[in-house]
């Protein structure tokens, strides 16, 4: 569905996106992460044919960004663009529709959006949650196999987030391909069959969340103790790479959970409600792109 072999684009002596190669199939829900630059923004607008690679190719079924754009097969809701201002939400949704080679009804993509109840409001006049749903209707005029979206839900209210993953959810079920870039982690976890991260224009990690959060290679360890801490004594227990001591609450992050934990029986410490876990995507995040930046990036 979308392929890009081998691509590499700069902004002067910056290299947003190095030598990626990247492809998406049929009926996913992929999630794409990375650091502030990681190059995903750049990476869309390439996908989008907003911008040329310097070198690759990029493909989107089988042709070009732009052509696949033209034939109505890509919709996407991006973060840069003015929306017109002296028009009302339902003239302009209709532009949308009319304009998209395989354009829905007004009225149906109003209430996918959640906008019907605000359809004869000026567009100058929507708070920043607003104007997002109006992208959001815009990306989703027309049936187009690929929706791409760059951080979607940024002003939304919790009420807005919920009902708009309900309608990309539905859109999924659907058998469209759903591409989205985001900071809210916890829309990756729950919403994504698969994670792919980005760091310094490459891919660094690709797979299910727990695959990413199994990559990570470190759990979290938490317990309390019956006296305070000794934490120079804790500090020193193999595989240990991170600790919080909170009165007697301890917590741990190890590489190695079961070394750590049979060192501190031997310490003799006795901890109660001793829990072992995984690291959460978010935590599982910053431990993978920690892990590959250089002390200059630092």
């Amino acid at each position: 569905m979308v392929g890009f072999t081998g691509v590499s684009k700069s902004y002067g002596t910056v290299r947003a996106v190095d030598g990626l190669d990247l492809h998406l199939h049929p009926g996913e829900t992929v999630a794409l992460l990375g650091p502030n630059g990681a190059g995903k923004s750049s990476t869309l607008d390439l996908l989008l044919g907003l911008r040329t690679p310097d070198s690759g190719r990029v493909e989107v079924f089988g042709t070009t960004p732009r052509q696949a754009i033209a034939r109505g097969r890509v919709g996407a809701m991006l973060q840069s663009g003015c929306l017109m201002q002296e028009v009302t939400v339902r003239e302009l949704v209709r532009l949308a529709c009319d304009l998209h080679p395989h354009g829905y009804p007004v009225d149906e993509v109003l209430e996918r959006a959640d906008l019907t109840e605000i359809a004869g409001r000026k567009v100058n006049k929507l708070s920043g949650g607003q104007e997002q749903r109006l992208r959001f209707a815009f990306a989703t005029a027309g049936a187009s196999d690929l929706i791409v979206l760059d951080e979607p839900t940024t002003g939304m209210d919790v009420s807005s987030r919920q009902s708009f993953w309900g309608s990309m959810r539905e859109q999924a079920r659907q058998g469209r391909t759903i591409l989205f870039a985001t900071h809210y982690l916890e829309e990756a976890d729950e919403i994504a069959d698969r994670v792919i991260v980005l760091h310094r224009g490459r891919v660094l990690a690709d797979g299910s969340s727990a695959e990413i959060k199994a990559m990570a290679g470190v759990r979290r360890i938490s317990f309390t103790l019956d006296g305070p801490p000794d934490e120079a004594a804790l500090r020193a227990l193999p595989a240990l790479t991170g600790l919080d001591v909170a009165g007697r609450t301890v917590r741990m992050r190890s590489t190695d959970a079961d070394a750590t934990v049979h060192a501190m029986y031997g310490l003799g410490l006795y901890p109660r409600g001793l829990e072992v876990a995984g690291l959460g995507l978010e935590q599982a995040f910053l431990a993978i792109t920690d892990a590959a930046t250089t002390p200059e990036e630092a």
